[in-house]
């Protein structure tokens, strides 16, 4: 069972989709921004998983459990400063994390992962995966992806027709489960928080907030994206929210 953290009302909804995975056919859809691309934030952990995965970097739920190094980001506080497993790292939603698997995979493999994932514009040229700070393609920068191209994405990952090996999306499915079942939907996804703007300063009177992934339920696969942007700031973080929104309309689809 899981408590909503927020109403409806503390943002705006940019757009809302959720498609049965196997046909295409939306059952949801609403908002007036489904093709207008913005910074995936901490959605792209997703494609990161498959990209470490495939590439051998991540091994299971647990492995490799990376140090915390002086430097790094920290600004999750505590719960980031201290060895991280896979699972913790889409759990806690740690960014250091991140910038250590894109840096192990590598620039040329990075980029080719990104384009063969067709992942919005598949633009990971502004920062360099082995570049020091506190930067990511993904965090306000030059990567972009609209709410229908994140849909398309969950549902080739619910296909399994990227090209990524069988244990690649084994492993980020487990990672990424929400835990208990909405309504008999076993869920997998990933909330990502973000601003506008590419110099990767972040602005929570207008961040947006991304909930992207999958459901299943016996033979029935669903696919889900789910944008909000605040107008001023607002706490729980955008994306928490539009995550326990997104659930919550899960329970009405009648599917």
């Amino acid at each position: 069972m899981f408590v909503f953290s927020a109403p409806f009302a503390t943002a705006r909804e940019l757009c809302t989709l959720i498609a049965d995975a196997d046909s295409g056919k939306l059952i949801l859809q609403s908002g007036s921004a489904c093709s207008e691309r913005v910074t995936p934030a901490s959605t792209f952990k997703l494609a990161i998983s498959l990209m470490g995965y495939d590439a051998g970097v991540l091994k299971d739920a647990k492995a490799p459990a990376l140090p915390y190094q002086t430097g790094y980001p920290d600004w999750g506080g505590d719960a980031w400063r201290r060895d991280i497993t896979p699972t913790e790292w889409i759990s806690k939603s740690v960014f250091w994390y991140s910038q250590q698997v894109v840096k192990r995979v590598g620039q040329e493999r990075f980029a080719k992962y990104a384009k063969a994932f067709h992942y919005g514009n598949a633009d990971v040229s502004a920062v360099r995966v082995d570049a020091p700070g506190q930067n990511g393609v993904w965090v306000m920068s030059s990567l972009r992806i609209s709410p229908e191209e994140q849909l398309a994405f969950m549902s080739k990952i619910v296909r399994r027709q990227l090209p990524v090996s069988s244990h690649a999306y084994d492993m980020t499915a487990l990672i990424a489960s929400y835990g208990d079942p909405v309504d008999g939907w076993a869920v997998h996804g990933k909330t990502g928080t973000g601003s506008p703007g590419s110099d990767n300063r972040y602005d929570a009177s207008q961040a947006y907030g991304w909930y992207v992934g999958w459901a299943t339920k016996g033979t029935r696969r669903l696919a889900f994206a789910r944008l909000i942007q605040d107008e001023q700031v607002v706490k729980p973080n955008a994306g928490l929210r539009a995550r326990d929104e997104l659930l919550q309309l899960l329970l009405t689809v009648g599917y």
